[in-house]
């Protein structure tokens, strides 16, 4: 097993002996023990125990790449949790998934291409966007289709549902912005200080340069939309605060 620092790193210069524990005792002498229990056994406990407590935070999803990496499988980590479900809670339950789909991304997509429930329209779902990852609440997938000569770029970009990007501003001192088309499911579009607008495949949104705005997926539907950068001069994007649950909630209950 790796050894464990987290504890040193971040509280070893004022709280030495809560790392000493955290570190030496908790993560070394008693995860090491696999001899009475193996590591993969381990991080199931573990994760029931956080799951059960309601402790649903990055601790709780370091765990789960742990069991990951201790040989727990996507199936066998959806049925702990279902499980689990019913002792810990539904709620509870939810908010585990919610964290597992982000660790075990890739096997997911693996999952759906094979059982032939990819997303993404005619142009498929793409890559997870692990790049942009930091500006999206939820997962997204990108696929780029081109780039031409004058600058003007196409990229299909797929969002499970609840999954929405930041606010964010596409700016230029002349021309730019981006034109967004709707290919598969049901979305959002919002500018700020103006009402949100439902999205469906077939609809065009064009997004002038110097708005604040945001777009995303439906909390019942996978949405996918092609974004078109429109070439301009003096051209960046701005990304700022996320949309909050509560703003989203808002609109999904009308």
């Amino acid at each position: 097993m790796v050894k464990q620092t987290a504890g040193h790193e971040q509280l070893g210069n004022f709280a030495e002996k809560f790392a000493e524990l955290n570190d030496d005792v908790l993560f070394g002498e008693v995860w090491s023990r696999e001899d009475k229990l193996s590591l993969r056994d381990r991080s199931l406990v573990t994760i029931c125990v956080f799951m059960g407590k309601g402790l649903v935070d990055s601790s709780l999803k370091y765990h789960i790449a742990n069991a990951k990496k201790n040989g727990i499988t996507l199936s066998e980590m959806a049925e702990i949790v279902t499980h689990a479900a019913f002792y810990a809670g539904w709620p509870n339950a939810w908010a585990v998934f919610n964290l597992v789909k982000e660790v075990y991304a890739d096997e997911i997509q693996s999952h759906n291409n094979e059982r032939g429930t990819t997303h993404g329209g005619a142009f498929g779902m793409g890559e997870p966007n692990v790049n942009y990852a930091q500006y999206f609440v939820g997962n997204s997938y990108l696929k780029m289709l081109d780039k031409t000569e004058s600058g003007v770029a196409f990229a299909n970009v797929t969002f499970e549902p609840r999954c929405r990007n930041n606010w964010h501003i596409h700016h230029a001192s002349k021309g730019g912005g981006q034109v967004l088309i709707c290919v598969e499911g049901e979305g959002w579009y919002q500018e700020e200080g103006k009402e949100a607008r439902s999205l469906k495949p077939g609809d065009i949104v064009v997004i002038p340069a110097n708005v604040k705005h945001w777009h995303g997926a439906k909390k019942d539907s996978w949405f996918s939309h092609i974004a078109v950068e429109i070439s301009g001069v003096d051209t960046s994007n701005e990304w700022c605060e996320p949309v909050t649950d509560e703003e989203y909630n808002k609109l999904e209950g009308k």
